[in-house]
């Protein structure tokens, strides 16, 4: 059903690492670097223990802006589910963290997970261009999961 190749929209950033006596640093956001359609309206941190995923899930109107800088590694998975995209049923891998530190710019129908690679626990920051649940959590949220679905097409190993 999918096939592997690049996914239309999906945009990866390699994070500099500036490191010295103290530890290091990392810019993960530039408002000058980003097309305004993926400007955060939040963040958050997740914690994922080794061997865990998180997904495969999608959104209808929300960006993801993941960021893998480490501790740990994660495999991110991308399925292109966008009828109308040129890169219709391609998916990715890729693998980014602690060895390969990242952004991952997700739009928005595209599904998506990662998995803890690594030997230790790892921590992924995200900033979605809209809020959880809407203004004041009110809303339902925008998100269709298929990781309890025996019949499903997004496939992690």
């Amino acid at each position: 059903m999918f096939k592997d190749g690049a996914i239309d929209g999906i945009e990866i950033r390699t994070l500099s690492r500036y490191s010295d006596n103290r530890g290091w640093l990392m810019e993960v956001f530039r408002h000058d670097e980003l097309d305004p359609e993926y400007i955060p309206a939040m963040t958050y941190v997740s914690l994922t223990r080794p061997g865990v995923a998180r997904g495969p899930h999608e959104h209808i109107d929300q960006a993801d802006y993941f960021c893998f800088a480490g501790p740990s590694d994660f495999k991110v998975y991308l399925w292109d589910n966008r009828a109308e995209s040129p890169t219709f049923r391609n998916r990715m891998t890729i693998v980014a963290g602690e060895s390969a530190p990242m952004i991952v710019i997700v739009p928005k129908k595209v599904v998506h997970a990662y998995k803890n690679i690594g030997p230790s626990d790892g921590l992924v920051v995200n900033c979605p261009n809209r809020l959880f649940k809407g203004h004041g959590k009110k809303d339902p949220v925008d998100e269709v999961r298929y990781e309890h679905d025996a019949a499903s097409p997004y496939e992690i190993d």
